[in-house]
């Protein structure tokens, strides 16, 4: 049987933490195996127990939620640990810092116990977390920041590959790439891998702000 994915819950308010762990926790697929209230315990916590992904709220006494990812996630970090950063404050600036520090993706409290835990099970898997509403006036308004421009010809994508990428900034699964190009589930995770190394981008994430710093999304 596959190990179910570590997850450590990160958040000051004691109530909501212990209620993403009794919702983590009764899942046969994951396991809580900590909580802390702030960022500073979820960087120590995470370096001693090695979880698969932290589950890491923004305003936090000690340090903050951003500062701890960066810590845990950011570049330059030799064994990164995966962060899904759910908070209460849906800002576009705490969006973009989030991502900026590290974070895999980016969810808000009041969503449904079925979409924390897709959420998790998506960042744990290695893949990119942020609804598509919220990439594009995210992008839009920060993408400049993130990664400098490129010329349009020096991006090293076949044409299947940019067609992939741009599927990928409007915010579709693999899943949905794949119906709309007729190809298999698998090929188009192989594009996506190869999209990602010949860009040198962390996720999928990273792949939608490209796309659209360089004008890439038609």
């Amino acid at each position: 049987m596959t190990a179910p994915v570590r997850v450590l819950v990160c958040d000051d308010q004691p109530l909501i933490r212990t209620g993403f762990a009794t919702i983590i926790d009764a899942q046969p697929d994951l396991e809580v195996v900590g909580e802390c209230g702030d960022g500073q315990a979820a960087v120590d916590l995470a370096r001693r127990l090695r979880p698969d992904m932290v589950v890491m709220d923004v305003r936090m006494p000690v340090l903050d939620g951003i500062a701890a990812t960066r810590l845990l996630a950011g570049a330059g970090v030799a064994d990164p640990v995966k962060v899904l950063v759910v908070t209460t404050f849906n800002l576009d600036e705490y969006v973009y810092e989030a991502l900026r520090a590290g974070a895999s993706g980016f969810l808000l409290k009041d969503a449904p116990p079925a979409q924390l835990l897709q959420g998790i099970r998506t960042v744990a898997g290695g893949a990119a977390l942020l609804a598509p509403e919220v990439t594009r006036r995210l992008v839009g308004r920060y993408a400049a920041r993130i990664r400098p421009a490129a010329d349009p010809a020096d991006v090293p994508l076949t044409a299947r590959e940019l067609q992939v990428l741009r599927l990928i900034a409007e915010g579709m699964s693999n899943q949905e790439i794949a119906t709309a190009l007729v190809l298999s589930q698998e090929t188009v995770k192989t594009y996506v891998s190869r999209i990602l190394t010949k860009l040198d981008l962390r996720d999928r994430v990273q792949a939608v702000v490209y796309a659209y710093r360089n004008d890439l999304v038609l």
